[in-house]
């Protein structure tokens, strides 16, 4: 009853937050938003609560069925048939084949295990040891316990990864070359003596991912001091999350393809003619963006996400006015940028997303250099993320610093499956 009432009411502060943000969106008094703001963050203080508050109870039920479990473990099951019986004296009996889909990491023994693992180096019992990957024989390590996973996946799209968010996600074996098809075929109208031609199904394009191991490491002296298993284990995702996810953010813009993710602007096979140059006052004009920009747009990729730093946004496209400084921004653009919302800092320009990253992922206008890349609108889908997402983690000491080092592994991978949906945006001198 407790779980159904608490399920009920985080439905209904999600939807009253869902309506607070879009009041912010639009509203264009500065106290209002600054009231609909705290109200916000009292609500999404409250969702952590129920959140936590959920976790604990389907703890507690996993541990209930793992005591049932063990207390019928003895019993005779109902698929057992009997064989030999002596005066219902020293039977035996044949069990039909039964599976348990329980994840072993996910238990309350292993993540205790691991927990001493990282602060104490004490080994994880050997049935919980990971097998190594086929293709490079390396071992991960300790595998991450699968609670702290699902926690990091879903503070990942509560909170950051803009870019990596939006990726498509794949597991599939590495070194493999993946086909991408250009089907294309004309239309040819025919008379009852001729045929229509064989059409040639055109080029196939391959994209292969690779065994790139990531590293996260985890300060020692942080997690040893740590002594409540949730409290360590939320420190364990917030390091991770942080990390990784600004990692993933930056490699899918720039990353070199060299041991790591192939980033967009490091893809030689963008097309040249994917490429606008923009000045600066290109950038503060609405018609400009619609001549230079949106009329090179095929209709097959109209519908893609902008990435842009938000200085470049304010900046530029912001400032927008008539002949009069009027600003005209919002009624001729559309646009919308939710800066103030620490949950989804982001809006939207011509009906189109944006994602705003810091300028160390991409340079601002400003001080960016002639044929800098200031901005990216690109098919978020079209970019997959190749990992199977389990982490793993070393221990070792460190003889410079004697301290002793957590090393978080993954094995993961990225570049654009389709160059051909991206376009990239210059600063032009």
């Amino acid at each position: 009853m407790r779980k159904k009432f608490l399920e009920k009411k985080l439905a209904k502060l999600q939807s009253k937050l869902a309506e607070i943000r879009s009041k912010v969106q639009t509203s264009t008094d500065a106290a209002e938003v600054r009231e609909l703001t705290a109200r916000a963050e009292e609500i999404n203080d409250e969702i952590s609560d129920i959140n936590e508050e959920l976790a604990a109870i389907a703890e507690e039920e996993q541990q209930r069925a793992a005591e049932q479990q063990t207390e019928t473990r003895d019993a005779v099951p109902a698929s057992a048939t009997l064989i030999n019986p002596i005066q219902n004296s020293g039977a035996s009996f044949t069990v039909g084949e039964q599976r348990s889909n329980d994840d072993p990491f996910a238990t309350m023994e292993y993540r205790m295990a691991f927990k001493k693992f990282v602060q104490t180096g004490t080994p994880i019992p050997s049935q919980y040891e990971q097998r190594q990957d086929a293709a490079n024989s390396q071992s991960l390590g300790a595998t991450i316990p699968t609670t702290l996973l699902n926690e990091l996946v879903n503070e990942i799209r509560k909170v950051y990864g803009n870019l990596y968010a939006k990726t498509r996600k794949l597991n599939i074996q590495g070194g493999v070359k993946i086909p991408v098809g250009k089907l294309q075929a004309t239309f040819k109208w025919i008379s009852e003596k001729t045929v229509s031609p064989r059409q040639d199904g055109g080029t196939t394009e391959t994209v292969e991912f690779s065994y790139n191991v990531g590293e996260i490491r985890v300060a020692q002296t942080l997690l040893a001091s740590i002594v409540s298993l949730d409290l360590f284990e939320r420190e364990v995702v917030t390091i991770m999350m942080k990390a990784f996810l600004q990692a993933m953010d930056t490699g899918i813009v720039k990353g070199t393809g060299n041991g790591q993710l192939l980033g967009i602007l490091n893809d030689s096979r963008i097309p040249a003619g994917n490429v606008i140059s923009m000045t600066a006052a290109d950038m503060s004009n609405w018609t400009k963006w619609r001549t230079k920009f949106f009329a090179k747009l095929p209709l097959g990729y109209r519908s893609g996400s902008f990435i842009f730093p938000l200085s470049t946004v304010e900046t530029y496209l912001e400032t927008m006015a008539d002949s009069n400084n009027n600003p005209i921004f919002r009624q001729a653009t559309g646009l919308e940028v939710n800066d103030g919302d620490a949950v989804a800092p982001n809006g939207r320009f011509f009906g189109r997303a944006i994602d705003l990253v810091e300028t160390d992922i991409l340079p601002d206008f400003d001080t960016a250099n002639a044929n800098d890349v200031i901005g990216i609108f690109w098919q978020p889908e079209e970019y997959a993320i190749n990992s199977n997402m389990q982490f793993g983690m070393k221990r070792y000491f460190d003889e410079e610093t004697n301290e002793w080092v957590n090393k978080a592994l993954v094995i993961v991978d990225g570049k654009l499956v389709n160059p051909e949906g991206v376009f990239l945006i210059k600063k032009s001198s």
